[in-house]
């Protein structure tokens, strides 16, 4: 990797870390913010990282297009997102514990073709497809589902709501995991994200 100064591997780090945190590139100004220095240092800073090849811009005019290059080596091993992965535990019979020297990467493991984003769930209409309240979905943005698969679908109301997703003759049908709720009947829905991975934290 090119050399950076301190500075830039600030800015490096700081981009990382908030894609981690909620699923898309800080602007400018929260750089800026963030680094207590003003939006043109930030411009200069970025500029640099560029013409080194390890940061680019996406989308023209987007506050929010920042993207790193995968030959960014950082100078902390593990990235967030990252665990040690020990080795197996048995949920059934117990078996031989054996010592892995592994790391169980989250970024890696929900990687998708298109963009993702994350969600905490509040109630319980989900619970027969193991998501509970107060879980975290994650999803891969999408504007398009089939049949079965766990969405998240917006409502001509404006409310969200997360259900498996049915289309029938007479429109759609959003169902509910847990017999004690009804479905949700709507002659359209805009869907917003399809879940690809759930994580609970006790």
């Amino acid at each position: 990797m090119q050399t950076v100064t301190p500075r830039q591997m600030e800015v490096l780090l700081f981009v990382r870390d908030y894609r981690a945190r909620h699923g898309y590139s800080p602007t400018m100004q929260e750089i800026g913010n963030h680094l207590h220095v003003s939006r043109v240092t930030v411009f200069e800073h970025i500029g640099a990282l560029e013409k080194k090849g390890l940061l680019r811009r996406g989308l023209k005019h987007s506050a929010r297009s920042l993207q790193l290059s995968d030959d960014v080596v950082f100078p902390d091993s593990r990235r967030p997102g990252q665990f040690p992965l020990a080795g197996r535990i048995a949920a059934g019979e117990p078996i031989e514990a054996v010592q892995e020297n592994e790391t169980l990467d989250l970024e890696e493991m929900f990687a998708t073709s298109g963009e993702t984003f994350c969600l905490r769930v509040t109630g319980q209409s989900m619970i027969d497809e193991q998501i509970r309240d107060g879980d975290y979905v994650i999803c891969r943005r999408s504007r398009e589902a089939a049949d079965g698969e766990t969405v998240v679908a917006l409502l001509d109301n404006g409310e969200a709501t997360l259900k498996k997703l049915y289309r029938e003759t007479d429109g759609i049908r959003l169902q509910p995991a847990n017999p004690e709720f009804s479905p949700i009947y709507a002659d359209n829905v805009s869907i917003q994200g399809v879940v690809i991975g759930v994580i609970r934290k006790f």
